[in-house]
C-alpha cells in the first residue's frame, strides 16, 4: 500500500486548488494507514513565477480575456514545443524539484498540468520513482496536460477520454471519473431549510450569481441586468474575498426600485458553498471545471454569461449540448432570457434532469479506488 501520498495543485485560480482538497479527504477516508500531504506548487518556484502563474492570471482574466483565450489556443498544439515549455518549466520550479526528490512519495496526484510536466521528466530521468496520477479540472483537456510518463488519467466525460486516445494515451491509463468535489456537495439537503437557514424566501424562483473564488466579473452589471426580471425572484451574489465589491452590491441592493420584483442578497467568502447551492434553482456566472461539476452535484440549471475564452469557452460547449445550460452573451436580454425559461416550467424541470444525469459527486472516491487498486 502507499506509504506517502502527494498531491499537488497550484493557485492559478481557485478550481485546482478545491479538487485536490477533495482527493486529499478521499485519501484520508480511504487509506488512513497513509502520508497523505498537498502542496501548492508555486509555493515551491521563484517569485516572479509564481505572479505570473497567480496574479497575471486574475489580471487577464479581467482585463484581456481575448488575449487569454488568443494564448490558449496557441498553446493547444498536442506534442508540439514540449521541449521549450520544459526548459522555461525547469529553471523556475528548482526548489520543487529539490522537495520531490527529498521527500521521495510513493504516488503523486496532480490538478494542475504544471507538476504533472515536471513529475513527468524526472521519472523520464529516473531521479523520482513514484507512480504519478494526473487529474483534469476541465472538461476538455488541453494540450498543457498531456505528458510521457505517469500511470493514470482521470477526465471528466467520454468525449475527452475518446479525444486524449487519439492522441495516443493507452485506454488502459484513462478512467472516466467526473471532476473531484467535496464529498459535502453529494449531501441531499432540503431546499426551503437551506433557504430559510439563510434568509432567504422559501419559495421565491433563486438565482446563484457566482463571481468566483475571487470575486471577479462583471457582477454589478449583472446584478442590474436581473432586477428588470418580470419573474419575481431573489439573487445571491457571492462576492468571495472582494469587499469592495460587496460593498457595491450592497449599495445596488438598497437602491433597486421598489417595484423591482428581484430582491438582491450579497455573500462574501463562505465555506457554505453546498448549502447556498441546494438553495437555489439556477448557477449564473462562468462555467469553470469545479463550480460546474459542484453545481452538477446540486441538480443546478446554468445561465452562462461572459465566460472565460478557452476552457470556459469549451466547458459552455458541453453544458449547452448536454442541456443543463441557456447561454446569454448581451447582459441588457439577461432577464429577458431568464424571464422566458421561467414561462416554461417543462423546459426547466427537463434541464433539471439533465444536470442530474451529468453529474459526478462521487469523482473523488472513485479516482482514490483506482488509484488504491494499482497496489
Amino acid at each position: 500500500m502507499f506509504k506517502k501520498v502527494l498531491i499537488l495543485s497550484a493557485s492559478a485560480g481557485a478550481g485546482h486548488i478545491r479538487a485536490a482538497e477533495a482527493v486529499e479527504r478521499a485519501f484520508q477516508q480511504a487509506h488512513a494507514a497513509a502520508e497523505v500531504r498537498h502542496i501548492d506548487v508555486l509555493q515551491y518556484t521563484n517569485k516572479l513565477f509564481r505572479h505570473l502563474y497567480s496574479k497575471a492570471y486574475l489580471e487577464m482574466v479581467n482585463k484581456m480575456p481575448d488575449m487569454l483565450g488568443w494564448l490558449y489556443d496557441q498553446f493547444d498544439k498536442p506534442w508540439q514545443n514540449e521541449r521549450r515549455r520544459l526548459a522555461l518549466d525547469k529553471l523556475n520550479t528548482r526548489p520543487l524539484v529539490k522537495f520531490l526528490e527529498q521527500y521521495e512519495p510513493d504516488i503523486t496526484v496532480c490538478t494542475h498540468f504544471l507538476p504533472a510536466e515536471i513529475i513527468s521528466w524526472l521519472k523520464a530521468k529516473e531521479r523520482i520513482a513514484c507512480r504519478q496520477a494526473i487529474v483534469v479540472t476541465d472538461f476538455d483537456v488541453h494540450a498543457l496536460w498531456l505528458c510521457h510518463h505517469f500511470e493514470r488519467y482521470f477526465v471528466a466525460l467520454e468525449e475527452t477520454r475518446v479525444h486524449m486516445e487519439r492522441l495516443g494515451i493507452p485506454p488502459s491509463k484513462l478512467t472516466v471519473t467526473g471532476i473531484p468535489i467535496d464529498p459535502v456537495f453529494a449531501e441531499r439537503k432540503d431546499k426551503q431549510e437551506m433557504r430559510a437557514k439563510h434568509g432567504l424566501e422559501r419559495d421565491l424562483t433563486t438565482i446563484l450569481v457566482s463571481a468566483g473564488g475571487f470575486g471577479v466579473g462583471p457582477v454589478e452589471h449583472l446584478l442590474q441586468s436581473l432586477s428588470e426580471m418580470q419573474h419575481p425572484a431573489q439573487v445571491v451574489a457571492l462576492c468571495g474575498r472582494n469587499e469592495e465589491l460587496k460593498g457595491k452590491v450592497e449599495r445596488l441592493s438598497a437602491r433597486l426600485s421598489s417595484q423591482s420584483r428581484v430582491r438582491i442578497k450579497p455573500i462574501g467568502f463562505t465555506r457554505e458553498m453546498d448549502e447556498l447551492m441546494s438553495a437555489a434553482d439556477i448557477l449564473l456566472g462562468k462555467p469553470g471545471g469545479l463550480t460546474t461539476s459542484e453545481a452538477l452535484a446540486k441538480e443546478l440549471v446554468f445561465v452562462i454569461v461572459n465566460p472565460i475564452p478557452g476552457q470556459e469557452e469549451r466547458n459552455s460547449d458541453h453544458l449547452l449540448e448536454e442541456g443543463v445550460a441557456i447561454r446569454c452573451n448581451n447582459l441588457p436580454a439577461l432577464a429577458y432570457k431568464l424571464d422566458r425559461l421561467l414561462d416554461d416550467p417543462a423546459r426547466l424541470s427537463a434541464m433539471q434532469a439533465n444536470s442530474r444525469r451529468l453529474a459526478r459527486p462521487h469523482a473523488a472516491q472513485e479516482i482514490v479506488q483506482s488509484l488504491l487498486a494499482m497496489n
